[in-house]
């Protein structure tokens, strides 16, 4: 018997990553191969021609899976019975502009586009916020969203924990499969934390720690932090536009381990509503290690944190009360 389709939203759809997005999304990479799916793409007025554009292609790509697309410029229209949400649609920092700017024009699209899932969405629709600052965006669109669960909020910090494995498995020369279990602390911005105390690696003798393989800590706390922490920039270096594959791909691996689970023993990085957990204040938007069994999220308890992870998980959570604090003086 086939399955309901699912009705998945992709806001900015007309842009570089939700252009790389939707078509995965209708291939079947985010929800699985036998899943069908209605897709509902919004942008803003100004991408109307090009959001038609990536409509027409959709159709000509004749995707199995995909029973419908409704391209709209009408936020209550695209958030219309949606099951998942893919809030990729934000004003940009740019060259010059004041991170506050940024923050109140941000502030101001996901408090209207929280207001319209509130009242047009599933009741029980998943959300995951792409648009950068993504931490505080999730958080704003929370305050406005409030009968939407806050365990069904989340932001993308995905794209960093599989930069983090591609790192180690260059480093080591192996296949990316073979590592897991890293960990990106905190904010999808330069004071994350990608932590690889507790990753391990498949070799022919069995699981080992990543680190007694790199075995140099030097680098470890150094250059691979750094380069994970600015591997956004070196991208927009080269290719001169942002990482928009490899931030899609993310996208939907962060939605189908959520929705489809995580494999036993193996966990992924999340940006969930803190509960508190390893000391993170309550209130934040902030990744942690999670696992996922039927639709739902839970924190990895129980992690040893040494002093040198410490103090890099509490900067990057100080760095998050300031951009919540910057956020709801925007609201006044």
């Amino acid at each position: 018997m086939s399955k309901n389709a699912v009705r998945v939203l992709v806001t900015g759809a007309a842009g570089q990553i939700g252009y790389a997005l939707v078509p995965m999304v209708a291939r079947g990479a985010m929800l699985g191969p036998d899943q069908p799916v209605i897709l509902h793409m919004l942008d803003i007025e100004p991408a109307a021609e090009a959001l038609n554009g990536v409509k027409m292609e959709l159709i000509d790509a004749a995707f199995p899976l995909l029973k419908d697309v409704i391209a709209t410029t009408d936020v209550v229209e695209a958030c219309t019975g949606v099951d998942i949400a893919v809030m990729v649609g934000g004003f940009p920092r740019k060259e010059g502009t004041e991170r506050k700017d940024v923050m109140s024009k941000n502030v101001s699209i996901y408090k209207a586009q929280a207001s319209a899932l509130e009242k047009h969405a599933n009741t029980d629709c998943k959300v995951l916020v792409v648009a950068n600052p993504a931490n505080t965006n999730a958080l704003i669109l929370k305050e406005f969203a409030p009968s939407i669960p806050e365990k069904n909020i989340t932001c993308l910090t995905r794209l960093d924990h599989n930069r983090a494995l591609g790192q180690i498995s260059e480093r080591l020369d192996i296949q990316v499969s073979d590592v897991k279990n890293v960990i990106i602390w905190g904010n999808h911005s330069s004071t994350q934390y990608p932590d690889v105390s507790h990753a391990t690696v498949t070799s022919s003798d069995g699981q080992k720690p990543a680190r007694e393989l790199i075995a140099d800590d030097q680098w470890l706390r150094t250059e691979f932090i750094k380069t994970v922490q600015q591997r956004g920039a070196a991208i927009i270096k080269a290719r001169k536009l942002s990482s928009a594959l490899s931030a899609a791909s993310s996208a939907c691996d962060h939605i189908c381990d959520w929705v489809l689970g995580t494999p036993k023993g193996t966990w992924v990085s999340m940006g969930v509503y803190s509960d508190g957990s390893y000391g993170i204040p309550s209130g934040l938007i902030y990744s942690f290690p999670v696992t996922c069994e039927k639709g739902e999220w839970s924190i990895v308890q129980g992690l040893k944190i040494d002093e040198f992870s410490r103090t890099k998980m509490d900067a990057t959570a100080n760095e998050l009360i300031e951009e919540k604090s910057l956020a709801y003086s925007c609201l006044n």
